[in-house]
This record gives C-alpha cells, structure tokens and sequence, in this order.
C-alpha cells in the first residue's frame, strides 16, 4: 500500500476567528501554522489568503510572503495554492499568484452550491485556470464534490487540456454537493482513470471517519479547520496540526507509514 500523504487544509475562505479563535489570518500566521502541520505529520499545506480583518484574499504578494516565511523556517512541505479562492471572485483573481509556481494548485471541474451562493466554475473558466496552470507548469490537483466533476476532468484529459491521470481531492459532506458516506467516496473511486491517486477531504463530523477509511483502503487524506473545526464532538482543534497529528495517529494505529517528500513528489508526480 502507498505511504499515506496527509494535505493540512490550514484557513480557507469561509472560516472566521467568530467560528474559532484558531484560524490564521496573517501570513506568519500561516506560516506558523504549516510549520506546525509539517511536524504534525502533513506532507502538503494547501494555502488560502487573508486580508488583516479576515477577508478572503487571492493577492499574490500575500501567497509570496507567507512562502517565504515557510521557506525561512526550513519547513519543506509541499506547496498547493487555492484557485478557487471564494465565492464570486474572478478568474484573473484566483489564478493571479500560480506565477509563483506552486508546487500544486487546485482545479475545481464544475460548479456547485455553497450554502446560499453558487461555487461558479463554468467550462470556459476551468479551461482558462487550467491554461495558466501549465503556463506556469503547476500540477493540478482536481477537485470535485460531485461525480460529474470527475466526469468532466476525464473528458478534459481526453482533450489534452490536463495531464492524466491526475490527482482527485473528494470534498464529501458538504451541503449542496455529496454526502460524507463512505458509500459515495467508494462510487467515485469507481469513476478514476487507471492509475489516478487521490484524497478525501471530509467536512464536519465526516472528516475523521473519512480519513479513518481512506486510510484503510490506500486513500489520502486532507483535513484541517477549513474543512472542520472540531477534533471531537464539542472540542474545537487548537489548529490544523491537531487534525494533522489525529489523522498520522489513524494511521499508526492502521500500520500505514506516512509519506516522506521525496515519496510524495513521486506519487503526484512533481517536478
């Protein structure tokens, strides 16, 4: 079985220091963070910006600085920028900082309800960031909260639009895409082209016990406090690192080693 990679999904653009005082803000903050997921045992930190009072940012000079913050500490976690950003932002925005060349960025293949909004991702978009992402030579990681996504980032491997067979992140449980069962993730399982690696990044209560599976059957995981806030039923996790440290603990307990860098850059096939 491959050596698990655990992607810490530090801040995103929807969690507020009103949710929980533990989410970073600044860019030493998100760096601080890594850092800490890193020890904890995350092989990749996948990174949202953040304006001082907390507004979702894609500016790339905040990317840069919070880069190379990590870069100083020594911390050498792979790299995977956001692209989708937050609701209604533009193209131009949420692809601005791939020229900093990521070692991944990700690459959400259709659009989706999110909460009152609409998660816009049309194909003339999709085409468009994945364009920039080869631009700038950054490996995509494909993101889909429904089967149709990995429908439509097949077709586009079909067209040579993307490289297959690719990396797949499942974000399951969250309101407006699909359920967080372990029935669902095994069906989307069923749909990878030959040859695809992938994680499963559950929201809420379902992030530990998709982990917990994921592990099982030679899955990846993402977790951290953009996806869920809580390390068990009523005790908010001090950061990402605890999530990171409770999911490297499923997988000691599971006899599953996990990922150097080096491994890693080998299953996403890295540069």
């Amino acid at each position: 079985m491959q050596p698990l990679m655990i992607t810490a999904a530090i801040c995103g653009a929807e969690v507020f220091r009103a949710d929980t005082p533990y989410v970073p803000y600044s860019p030493q903050e998100l760096a601080d963070e890594t850092v800490r997921c890193r020890q904890a045992g995350a092989t990749m930190v996948h990174l949202h910006m953040r304006e001082p009072d907390g507004a979702p940012s894609q500016r790339a000079a905040l990317f840069a600085e919070t880069v190379a913050l990590v870069k100083a500490a020594g911390c050498d976690i792979l790299l995977q920028f956001s692209t989708g950003g937050a609701v209604g932002m533009t193209v131009d925005q949420r692809a601005d900082a791939l020229k900093l060349r990521p070692d991944m960025a990700t690459l959400t293949t259709g659009s989706v309800n999110f909460g009152d909004d609409v998660f816009l991702n049309s194909p003339p978009m999709i085409r468009a960031i994945a364009t920039r992402q080869r631009q700038f030579g950054v490996t995509p990681e494909i993101e889909c909260f429904d089967t149709g996504m990995v429908d439509a980032a097949v077709r586009l491997m079909r067209e040579g639009v993307i490289a297959g067979p690719g990396h797949f992140n499942f974000v399951l449980g969250m309101a407006g895409g699909m359920g967080g069962t372990t029935a669902h993730l095994e069906f989307l399982r069923t749909l990878l082209p030959d040859g695809a690696t992938w994680s499963v990044a559950g929201i809420g209560r379902y992030e530990l016990p998709l982990a917990a599976h994921a592990i099982d059957v030679g899955g990846h995981v993402r977790v951290g406090l953009e996806d869920n806030l809580y390390l068990r039923k009523g005790v908010l996790a001090r950061g990402s690192f605890e999530l990171v440290a409770a999911v490297a603990d499923l997988a000691a307990q599971a006899g599953r080693p996990l990922a150097t860098i080096a491994e890693a850059r080998a299953l996403l096939r890295l540069p």
